[in-house]
């Protein structure tokens, strides 16, 4: 499965989730609720420690990796976020195929495609860089560390305005799935689903490090959402900018 790792850059640090993280988190989640209408935020500090408590068991049976996002100009922890949907795709071929079952000694083995996901940040770091940087460290160590294959995004179809937020990075928007789950607030939701590709991976990181670069510039432009994805759903919700 995968290790655990601290991934850091100049704005942002994620660091492996721990049980020591639930207050900051608590203390994150509860400076402005307003932009999590789409996103699992924890509530509290019996939330918080409830939220790692499910994010350390996923972890424990290998299906997800998850981070607490932390901000480097002042060390506070302002978020989450993780790697989940783990799948491997080495050893013999079976059919039907076992996702998420790796080959060989488990301790060792990396996946071969991945989900970024479960990602909310407080009011305070929104629009500071810091998700951008985030997946630029998150997909540059599952691209050039794991070797994985292709890195997944989602998002509820009528979140408009965090699908732009996927988009701006350069992933590839597939399609919505129609009534595809239940969404927090209770309706069935239909969700936009994105990738990346190993063989796009080297064109998204330049787009991706140009945003860094000309994030203080107003007149950077932003790249337009997919008008597939655009054909279903609409109206807008949270929005984690970069």
């Amino acid at each position: 499965m995968p290790v655990p790792v601290i991934l850091a850059g100049r704005t942002v640090r994620l660091e492996p989730l721990a049980a020591y993280h639930a207050e900051a988190l608590a203390q994150a989640g509860a400076e402005d609720r307003t932009t999590y209408a789409f996103t699992p935020v924890p509530h509290g500090l019996e939330a918080a420690r409830d939220y790692v408590a499910r994010a350390l068991a996923d972890q424990a049976a290998g299906r997800s990796l998850p981070f607490a996002t932390v901000s480097t100009a002042d060390g506070r922890v302002v978020g989450s976020t993780r790697f989940l949907e783990l799948d491997y795709w080495q050893g013999p071929l079976v059919w039907p195929p076992a996702p998420g079952i790796p080959f060989g000694d488990p301790a060792t083995a990396v996946p071969d495609a991945a989900e970024i996901g479960n990602t909310w940040l407080s009011p305070r770091a929104q629009g500071t860089g810091i998700n951008t940087e985030a997946k630029l460290l998150m997909l540059r160590h599952a691209f050039e560390v794991w070797g994985v294959q292709r890195i997944s995004m989602r998002a509820d179809a009528r979140n408009q305005r965090s699908r732009t937020a996927i988009e701006r990075l350069g992933a590839t928007c597939e399609g919505v799935r129609r009534a595809h789950s239940r969404g927090l607030d209770g309706v069935v939701r239909s969700t936009a689903f994105y990738s990346i590709l190993d063989e796009e991976w080297p064109a998204v990181r330049d787009i991706i490090e140009l945003r860094i670069a000309a994030a203080t510039s107003p007149s950077a432009p932003d790249r337009a959402i997919n008008q597939e994805c655009l054909r279903h759903g609409g109206g807008t919700g949270q929005l984690i900018p970069a």
